[in-house]
């Protein structure tokens, strides 16, 4: 039986100003994340993981840093035509059209490509958001969209009612038909048998191929407002009798977690929740697992040589604790504990870094003390410096501070 041909839209344009000062040079999809990976990555490897290999990633703000990312670490060999990994910039290709507009939304991004979807005569859209953290098998959710005949399938995550009016919901009926999207609402509807749970929309989506155009037509059209598909498209393909399902993220199957439910996603969209997020990698069983060789995650290699660890005298050891790094980081004569750190960092003796996340290139002096932070690339701390450690003096630096209390330092900071 021939395989269906699926393409693979990534949105990756996030301006992500709730991350900020860790987007004021780049995207959030373009955010490090985990030590050694960027959180357009764990997007890119569930596409490929679910052997979905035609790919496009739409870009848009601040896409410097992103560009170079996928440029330099996601490329296949030039010979197989729909093997590919391609950045598409917001270029006004609808500009007899729509005039001189940027992306304006998430369908409004895809309707301006429709061409690429046209080139690739793909029977199937899965468009999936760049900026979240988690796994998923692609190709199932497919195999249920065929297998319902739906237009539209929508992830849906459940969770508490009571956790859900941040997001996009949707009630269903006992088929997971979807009846009902709502943005946002202050009162969430439970689903059939279960009133404490919601659905959450995760922004992913697979779309049939005539469908997509049709709603895109007819919502992005001339004069037309409806940008985003949450907020514009779904609603309106509900309206008009399309048929939407619901797909139960939860039992999306992954190779070795068989019997485990796949319950982790992560929303990375605010500091304390992308701290959060970092955190939840060095607990001893984290929900998130990074090293299950049947579903590996991918970055681009920086050919790093290997971390380093040295010093061994009372007071002055080189040594972590339930912490992650990735290469080229030396730890010299100091401590580092349920921390993230990624390449090339530096930490000198007598110096202890706690609960904290480090970007690249690093470099922690002697005695200095760092606690709860997310430090940025780039940056040298004096010896004896303190961070996270007294918050007024963290303020008079112009540190920005979360409301759990994180310290941020920004990109090549100096004191």
């Amino acid at each position: 039986m021939k395989s269906p041909r699926i393409l693979g839209m990534i949105l990756a344009g996030g301006q992500g100003s709730r991350l900020s000062p860790l987007t004021l040079r780049r995207s959030k999809p373009a955010v490090p994340f985990g030590s050694k990976y960027r959180i357009i990555d764990f997007a890119i490897n569930n596409f490929m993981n679910s052997d979905i290999f035609s790919i496009y990633v739409l870009t848009q703000f601040k896409a410097q840093s992103l560009t170079e990312h996928i440029q330099r670490g996601w490329r296949f060999g030039t010979f197989l035509s729909d093997y590919f990994i391609t950045l598409v910039p917001a270029q006004m290709y609808r500009f007899e059209e729509l005039g001189p507009v940027w992306y304006r939304g998430t369908a409004d991004a895809v309707y301006q490509n429709m061409h690429l979807i046209d080139n690739h005569d793909a029977e199937y859209v899965a468009v999936f958001s760049g900026d979240h953290i988690y796994k998923m098998n692609i190709r199932h959710m497919v195999e249920q969209h065929i297998a319902t005949g739906a237009d539209v399938t929508i992830a849906a995550y459940p969770m508490p009612q009571t956790e859900a009016h941040r997001f996009g919901v949707m009630q269903v009926d006992d088929n997971w038909r979807v009846t009902e999207f709502l943005e946002k609402p202050a009162n969430p509807p439970g689903i059939p048998g279960d009133p404490t749970t919601t659905l959450t929309s995760m922004g992913n989506y697979i779309f049939s191929r005539k469908a997509l155009d049709d709603l895109l037509d007819t919502n992005m059209g001339g004069d037309k407002a409806g940008f985003d598909f949450g907020g514009d498209v779904i609603p309106h393909a509900l309206e008009n009798g399309y048929k939407v399902q619901a797909y139960d993220f939860h039992k999306n199957p992954i190779p070795g977690q068989e019997g485990i439910p796949n319950t982790y996603w992560k929303d990375v969209g605010t500091l304390d929740a992308y701290y959060e997020a970092n955190m939840d990698l060095v607990s001893v069983s984290p929900d998130f697992d990074l090293y299950n060789h049947l579903w590996p995650l991918r970055t681009s290699s920086e050919f790093s040589p290997p971390t380093k660890f040295v010093h061994e005298v009372e007071g002055r050891k080189g040594q972590a604790f339930n912490s992650i790094m990735a290469g080229g980081t030396i730890i010299s004569g100091g401590t580092v504990r349920d921390s993230v750190l990624g390449r090339a960092v530096r930490t000198h003796s007598y110096s202890l870094v706690e609960s904290s996340v480090l970007f690249d290139n690093v470099e922690v002096h002697r005695n200095a003390h760092i606690r709860r932070a997310i430090i940025d690339k780039d940056v040298e701390v004096p010896e004896g410096t303190t961070i996270g450690i007294n918050p007024a003096e963290d303020a008079e630096r112009g540190f920005k501070i979360t409301e759990s209390g994180i310290v941020v330092v920004p990109k090549g900071f100096k004191f």
